[in-house]
């Protein structure tokens, strides 16, 4: 059975379809891009499927299942207890999802606290793990959000995403606030966490070179549809979509593998 099975959904932003009839699967540990210009309906059904509540999204039709579990009928108290040890999220703009009067430290121990039966010391040690790996120094947790830079505060987000280890993590944008240095840096690392932990991951992306280091599959997204959408090699080795292929054409040498076409592009 699938981790995440998505059928024929469709999603309204101020009553307009901004999603229509998208369809995909997703097994434990692999890699999902979605991929399209700004206003192509990404974040939208990044956050349908986190269920975040809203007065002017809401979902029209179709179903999704996560890990048996049907999430557009699932109430407050159960989607609660799915969001953050099995279902997490790192936003566009990580940094700005923390309070900005508590330490990083206090706030990350409050959502374990929550969760998992976890010591305090057992918390601190797992966090200390991770950010070694994300390349942030121990002393950010006792830190308060804005003193964080921008893309400290991003590596912030990502760490509470990760931290519970949870089944499948949606990523937003996760690499727009960094440098180009440490977005390789960061990509890798959320790569090789997430075959270690066997995450599975969808990730929106304008960075196609990013797309094309992490993911197994390609999901392309223009006004809401789906114009392509397959495994990964296949759609940007043979697009069939002339939308697809314009956004190939727009990054030159895609078709190098690896972490070449990542920096570059």
């Amino acid at each position: 059975m699938s981790l995440l099975e998505v059928k024929n959904l469709s999603v309204a932003w101020e009553g307009k379809v901004a999603v229509q009839d998208v369809s995909f699967s997703l097994e434990a540990g692999q890699v999902l891009a979605i991929v399209g210009e700004s206003g192509s309906g990404k974040s939208t059904l990044l956050k349908a499927i986190m269920g975040l509540p809203s007065d002017e999204r809401s979902i029209e039709h179709g179903t999704m299942t996560f890990a048996g579990q049907e999430l557009t009928t699932l109430d407050a108290n159960a989607r609660r207890a799915l969001c953050g040890p099995r279902l997490s999220m790192i936003f566009q703009d990580a940094g700005a999802s923390f309070c900005p009067v508590r330490r990083v430290g206090a706030e990350l121990w409050e959502s374990v606290h929550l969760h998992k039966d976890w010591t305090r010391q057992e918390a601190r040690e797992r966090a200390l793990r991770l950010m070694a790996r994300l390349h942030l120094d121990a002393s950010v947790l006792e830190a308060y959000p804005f003193e964080l830079s921008g893309g400290m505060g991003q590596r912030v987000g990502i760490l509470a995403a990760l931290l519970m280890q949870p089944q499948l993590l949606l990523a937003d944008e996760p690499t727009s606030a960094l440098d180009t240095v440490t977005q390789v840096d960061v990509v890798k690392e959320l790569q090789a966490l997430c075959r270690e932990q066997g995450t599975a991951l969808i990730i929106v992306t304008h960075h196609m070179g990013v797309a094309w280091y992490l993911a197994d599959q390609l999901l392309v997204l223009q006004n809401g549809r789906v114009m392509e959408q397959g495994k990964r090699h296949d759609v940007f080795v043979h697009p069939q979509a002339e939308y697809t292929r314009a956004l190939i054409a727009a990054v030159p040498h895609i078709e190098r593998r690896g972490e070449e076409a990542l920096a570059d592009a």
